[in-house]
């Protein structure tokens, strides 16, 4: 199956920014990564984290998503949402997800699942109508969209200002979402609050440590203004279990970006990055402990 997704990104801003330590490790020693038009990441000097330093505050970033976003971007999710829906399935198929679905659906209590940046609510609704009591989390005018259009509980504040009770959530979802955020920490903190004991959460974000971020660098599709963290697969592992989490399982997907090679070399590139684990998205199942 050919899915085409082309990444959205508003252009670079001149915007309110503020120097932070790493979010990993608190170190404040940082060295030249990649060189963007008009924007730059630089990498940890102690744990390699890629970031943005300094950074758009977080009132500039909630300000961006929730109005500068408008019918442009809604187009945008609507006219993709069954390829972004694809994708989101066949990663949540490689981590594990309907096994665990089977398990939940199983049980005397119905499951309830929380989907972070749900955009115009797809997933949710085909979690829905799977059994699942869903939730949504969406700061942009999708989520309209997705109360008025497909009737879903979804909220328009960012996550920790919903303060959701305590263990309200079997699984939380957030795809390509952690990689916006100013504080990833304070996020997967949040998430291990609201999640039930033993819950799972799935994240999915660009892996900086991938193939094509080797062989593009700053041209890489997710080096954009619009990514305020870039993450490789030791570096999100030591986020989530600094926040609580054990690591289930990492897979990644993702050789060449369609249109970039020939198919015949860019299939053999899936093959392979798939095997070695150097996609250029990684989706992470971990557990609350």
């Amino acid at each position: 199956m050919k899915i085409v997704v082309k990444t959205y990104s508003m252009p670079a801003a001149s915007v309110l920014s503020a120097e932070i330590p790493c979010i990993n490790c608190k170190s404040k020693t940082f060295k030249p990564a990649l060189n963007c038009e008009g924007f730059n990441f630089v990498k940890c000097g102690s744990c390699n984290l890629v970031q943005r330093n300094p950074q758009p505050v977080q009132e500039e970033i909630t300000a961006r998503y929730s109005k500068t976003f408008g019918n442009d971007y809604l187009s945008y999710e609507l006219q993709n949402e069954n390829a972004f829906l694809n994708l989101q399935q066949l990663g949540l198929k490689d981590a594990g997800f309907e096994k665990l679905e089977k398990r939940l659906l199983a049980l005397p209590t119905q499951p309830h699942v929380l989907d972070i940046g749900c955009a115009t609510g797809a997933l949710l609704e085909n979690l829905k109508a799977r059994g699942w009591r869903v939730t949504g989390v969406e700061i942009s005018p999708s989520a309209v969209y997705a109360r008025e259009e497909r009737k879903l509980d979804v909220r328009s504040l960012v996550l920790e200002e919903n303060k959701f009770p305590d263990k309200t959530f079997d699984v939380v979802l957030a795809s390509h979402l952690i990689e916006h955020l100013n504080d990833p920490g304070s996020f997967l903190q949040e998430v291990n609050r609201i999640l039930k004991d033993n819950g799972y959460c799935f994240i999915t974000t660009p892996n900086i440590a991938g193939f094509q971020s080797k062989i593009f660098k700053n041209k890489w599709r997710s080096a954009i203004f619009d990514h305020l963290y870039l993450f490789s697969v030791s570096t999100i592992k030591k986020l989530l279990k600094t926040k609580g989490f054990k690591i289930v399982s990492i897979h990644t997907w993702g050789g060449l970006a369609a249109g970039s090679a020939p198919k015949w070399l860019k299939k053999i590139a899936d093959y392979w990055v798939k095997k070695f684990g150097c996609g250029d998205v990684m989706i992470v199942k971990a557990k609350k402990f």
